[in-house]
């Protein structure tokens, strides 16, 4: 069989349907608005994440009789209340958390060498003097980076503030009316595509309710994770706790990944605050009992009707999304996966189903 017919085949299989093309069109045209238009789009995008974690609530309200434009106005206001209050006290104090790790860098520093040479001098067998002058060199040259980066971000803070302020205005301006008109634009959305719409309609229910829980459940996991991390960390006594804690809450975004680069930071602080003595190890205990607890009984808890995935699948959509979208693409991994899931098992499928209703019954 040559490629010209191996090509044909498949084309008639997957996109003889004019739906089947539809569809794939409006893939195409949907991925490539992200890809080449994200940064212009962002606004909207984060609009749009924090509308499908407040709809929830306004559908328990209404589910209640509540009236929906005061389940609105309700949501609404809790939402920038909440908003205001990380504007006025968690973002000052991580900020002023950063601003002291920053400048105790040299001093940790020099305490990771003393650390390192009392190693070299137990474990003289395993651990070489040439090892440790590669580490130092090693952690010399992430603190400069360091130290680089968070003084280019701040420089592009500085020239970036108006475009903060606007993006600050329109988002929660795009939440009210994604929440207060949301039937009205997707009724909107829909009197566009084709009335046969089958297998786009088959997509859309699969995915719809998936996509909307797990967005709400990553944010409800990650303000426990930090909430319950904040508090371990200050009953230590581990300094930069509310740091530590935003930066355990976030690595719950990446999948595997983020847990072990998360235990990075939260480990070299405990090393230098308290020294390689039983305090460290409560430290890294607690934070591993959390990590667990996490793993195995929160996420099943709040992610339950999600489609499983293996775990390479996971990882893969984490690198492949991730290095297209940045952030968002980080974030929205396993939705995406999973649509393309959805979209390999109902594609075939569907068009079958429907070539074999066409069909005439026999006599």
């Amino acid at each position: 069989m040559t490629l010209r017919k191996v090509v044909s085949r498949w084309i008639d299989h997957y996109l003889s349907d004019e739906e089947a093309l539809l569809l794939l069109v409006l893939l195409v045209v949907g991925f490539a608005t992200v890809i080449w238009l994200g940064k212009m789009l962002a606004p909207f995008l984060t609009a749009l994440v924090i509308a499908f974690l407040l709809q929830g609530a306004v559908n328990a309200m209404t589910r209640r009789k509540v009236p929906h434009l005061v389940a609105v106005f309700t949501v609404y206001l809790a939402f920038i209340s909440v908003m205001l209050a990380l504007a006025l006290v968690l973002v000052p104090l991580i900020w002023n958390q950063m601003a002291s790790l920053v400048q105790e860098a040299p001093r940790m520093f020099a305490s990771g060498q003393r650390m390192l040479d009392e190693l070299q001098a137990r474990y003289p067998q395993f651990i070489t003097p040439d090892l440790v002058q590669h580490w130092i060199g090693v952690l010399s040259q992430e603190a400069t980076q360091l130290s680089q980066r968070i003084v280019t971000l701040s420089l592009a803070s500085l020239g970036n503030v108006l475009s903060l302020i606007v993006y600050l205005v329109l988002v929660p301006i795009l939440v009210f009316f994604l929440l207060k008109d949301r039937e009205r634009l997707t009724g909107f959305l829909g009197s566009l595509l084709p009335a046969r719409r089958e297998l786009m309609t088959r997509v859309w229910k699969e995915m719809d309710g998936q996509i909307a829980n797990y967005v709400r459940g990553k944010a409800i996991e990650i303000v426990i994770v930090g909430v319950v991390s904040f508090f371990t960390f200050m009953f230590f006594g581990l300094p930069y706790s509310a740091l530590l804690a935003v930066v355990v809450g976030l690595s719950v975004l990446v999948p595997y990944i983020g847990a072990a680069v998360a235990t990075l930071p939260v480990a070299a602080v405990a090393g230098f605050h308290f020294g390689l003595g039983d305090q460290f190890l409560y430290v890294l205990v607690a934070y591993g009992v959390l990590q667990a607890l996490d793993g195995n009984v929160l996420v099943p808890v709040l992610f339950s009707e999600a489609v499983n995935l293996h775990p390479v699948s996971i990882i893969l959509a984490v690198l492949f999304f991730g290095g297209i979208w940045g952030f968002w693409g980080v974030f929205f991994a396993i939705p995406l996966a999973t649509l393309l899931k959805a979209l390999v098992y109902a594609w075939p499928r569907g068009i079958k189903q429907r070539s074999m209703a066409k069909l005439p019954e026999g006599p």
